[in-house]
């Protein structure tokens, strides 16, 4: 399997919301080098780690960016 965000499909990606905050979510890559879903809200902005190319969108495995 992949980790890549690519693999989800465009008109997934634009429903996709942080779960805490409600902000869109950005590409980005994690301190381990591995994709993540980025917050773009300003005030608590969190980092998703995505798994076998599936964003795992629980506030338990988020991290502060």
């Amino acid at each position: 399997m992949t980790n890549k965000i690519e693999s989800l499909e465009p008109w997934v990606r634009e429903i996709l919301r942080c779960p805490v905050t409600g902000a869109t979510l950005t590409d980005g890559v994690g301190p381990d080098g591995e994709p993540e879903l980025h917050s773009t809200d300003a005030g608590r902005p969190l980092a998703y780690p995505v798994r076998d190319g599936i964003p795992v969108l629980l506030e338990s495995d988020a991290r502060p960016l």
